[in-house]
């Protein structure tokens, strides 16, 4: 199993930072290799990658969502892949994001990709190309305030976590939607 731990700053709030991560759809915008990302529910996303000529689909579930603190998903078909994205304020206009990736190298291309630390490089990349998208624009695409514990929505009893993500409009505090 490959592991890769990269940590980056970005100049946005925590909230900003968080708020951006959570629109999956929007990846393929930042992430080389990744070329789609569906939200099917709260909790499942459905990903079309091509890294170095290898294609792969798979879903992957949330396992985990506090907002301005983690996302952490695995997948559950195609590939061996699980994550963990985590947010520290540093201040009222900065965050730092630190991922911990663990992924299965399946083609003789993949594992000679992770033995001499492509992939190591190719989330540096991304989070570099984050960090320019969401510095950028200075504000998120959309924003999910939901919390997800072990897989499973978590209900809280308020507007701000209930709803999807998904194109048209995503729930944010307060209960408004983002179109």
């Amino acid at each position: 199993m490959a592991t890769i731990d990269e940590t980056i700053d970005v100049d946005v709030p925590v909230r900003t930072a968080y708020d951006q991560w959570t629109q999956f759809e929007e990846f393929p915008h930042f992430m080389d290799g990744v070329k789609e990302v569906k939200q099917i529910s709260d909790t499942l996303t459905r990903w079309v990658t091509d890294i170095q000529g290898v294609e792969r689909e798979f879903d992957a579930s949330i396992r985990e969502q506090q907002p301005d603190v983690v996302v952490a998903w695995s997948s559950i078909d195609g590939t061996t892949h699980s994550g963990r994205v985590t947010f520290e304020p540093l201040g009222p206009g900065s965050t730092r994001i630190t991922t911990h990736i663990e992924w299965e190298p399946g083609s003789f291309k993949e594992k000679i990709g992770a033995a001499v630390g492509a992939d190591d490089r190719q989330v540096k990349k991304d989070l570099h190309r984050f960090k320019e998208f969401i510095e950028s624009r200075r504000t998120e695409t959309g924003a999910w305030r939901g919390e997800v514990e072990g897989g499973t929505p978590v209900d809280r009893g308020t507007a701000a976590t209930g709803g999807t993500a998904f194109p048209g409009g995503t729930p944010v505090e307060g209960g408004t939607t983002t179109p």
